[in-house]
């Protein structure tokens, strides 16, 4: 894919040979957000951009049309004409099949994609000739945390979790001392640590709650204790328990019972629970059972974070709030959406930075040898290039097998091919597959060490 950048850019637009950045209103359900703000918008434009955006994009998260005019962008009130001219086209979610059909090929399309969940999506754009990237795919290193997405919008989501726990709870979240007694503080379990977890953890003991939270990887006690929470401690009899990217590794059926009967003793006393746990392209792991929302307290509210996949709670009900044995269980999806100015702003920024990757002095200068410009598309010239979605799709690897260097004489003869016996015949087995890179409990967003979290 390492194209030179006449070969991967688009043909100029009617901007004077200027990259053309397009802002399409969100059609998606329920989504108030947008992809860029006028203050995004204003940096690019003084960078040589043109920008257009669609008549009232920005109106259901506070940015008026107005806002984006003062800042240099063009309102383009028809939204076919809107792609028609697009160099890249910037949304939040993922355009309908019927917008694409006014995107040119060669264009290129930043968006949340989830394209290991979106195989057929991802399929479509590589026919159309797309180049997409997906904000969920930005690689897990230092250098792309400025534009970790999934860390910025899993910030918003823990923000949010508490305050819906907050308003469904039939108690104060806070200790008080009142001439009619005292009250004593609300329980909260936070079951994951990653960017959202720890993002729950700090807004519930802004609120004056007990808070305790468990997550596989030891690594993250420090950060939760760091903010005024009790780590749980669940022996799982191993050490190794997360991946170099910081992923927590899939946990085996015995670890999985344990994590299960533990988290079930805590739950039961506690007037909420939050949980996160996701598996990066498959359906959450579930958590939280039928049985221990029986036995929890009546009025007890949970609120899951994992609903879009399914849920980390059995009785979860994606995209509703209902009441089960006494529990409040609130399946609410988009949370960031619901906090649309600030989940808009962050986001914005993750998609500037972005961009200064690719565009250069005004034009569009894909280099597919930067790691995170490499790492973040997913289609390309025609083909789906992202790995992971390749693997999904049964497709074979993009990358040749490097060959084996060839031994020297006296090298080969003094160190026998661990995979034989030492009469050189293949020993019999396989090698052991590696475990894989997801997690148990491993909170929404959780982020390598060292690395954000209000992160991913």
């Amino acid at each position: 894919m390492a194209e030179s950048a006449a070969e991967t850019s688009p043909d100029p637009g009617a901007h004077g040979g200027r990259v053309t950045l397009a802002v399409a209103k969100e059609t998606a359900a329920n989504e108030r957000r947008v992809a860029l703000v006028p203050d995004a918008v204003a940096k690019l434009v003084a960078g040589g951009v043109a920008v257009t955006i669609e008549a009232g994009a920005g109106e259901a998260s506070a940015y008026l049309d107005d806002a984006y005019q003062k800042a240099g962008a063009t309102v383009v009130p028809d939204a076919a004409a809107l792609v028609r001219g697009a160099d890249v086209l910037l949304r939040v979610q993922k355009p309908e099949p019927a917008e694409l059909d006014s995107l040119r090929p060669g264009a290129v399309l930043v968006a949340f994609l989830a394209p290991m969940m979106n195989t057929d999506s991802a399929q479509d754009l590589a026919r159309r000739r797309i180049t997409a990237f997906s904000m969920d795919a930005i690689p897990r290193t230092t250098r792309a945390q400025s534009m970790d997405a999934l860390s910025s919008q899993s910030t918003v989501a823990g923000y949010k979790a508490v305050l819906l726990a907050a308003d469904h709870l039939p108690r104060f979240f806070p200790m008080l001392t009142t001439a009619a007694g005292s009250i004593t503080p609300a329980k909260v379990l936070v079951v994951g640590a990653g960017v959202a977890g720890l993002q729950a953890i700090a807004t519930a003991r802004r609120l004056g709650a007990v808070v305790e939270a468990y997550d596989t990887r030891p690594v993250v006690k420090e950060q939760v204790e760091s903010l005024g929470a009790r780590f749980v401690d669940i022996d799982i009899g191993t050490q190794d328990t997360q991946t170099a990217g910081g992923y927590a590794k899939e946990a085996s059926p015995e670890v999985l019972k344990k994590q299960a009967e533990v988290l079930a003793e805590r739950a039961a006393r506690s007037d909420v629970v939050i949980t996160t746990a996701l598996i990066p392209g498959r359906p959450a792991p579930r958590l939280i059972t039928a049985q221990t929302v029986s036995e929890m307290r009546h009025g007890s509210v949970i609120v899951d974070l994992a609903a879009e996949t399914g849920g980390n709670c059995e009785l979860t009900k994606p995209g509703e709030i209902v009441v089960e044995h006494g529990v409040t269980l609130i399946g609410t999806l988009n949370l960031p959406s619901q906090m649309p100015f600030h989940a808009s702003q962050m986001y914005s920024k993750n998609v500037q930075n972005l961009l200064a990757l690719f565009i250069k002095d005004g034009r569009l200068n894909l280099n597919f040898d930067d790691d995170i410009v490499k790492g973040t598309v997913i289609t390309h010239d025609g083909e789906v290039v992202h790995e992971a979605t390749r693997s999904r799709l049964g497709l074979g690897s993009l990358t040749p097998e490097p060959e084996p260097a060839p031994a020297s004489p006296s090298t080969a003869e003094a160190t026998p091919d661990p995979a034989t016996s030492g009469d050189g015949t293949a020993t019999s087995g396989s090698p052991p597959e590696q475990p894989a890179e997801a997690a148990s409990v491993s909170g929404v967003g959780a982020a390598p060490t060292g690395a954000t979290p209000a992160e991913r």
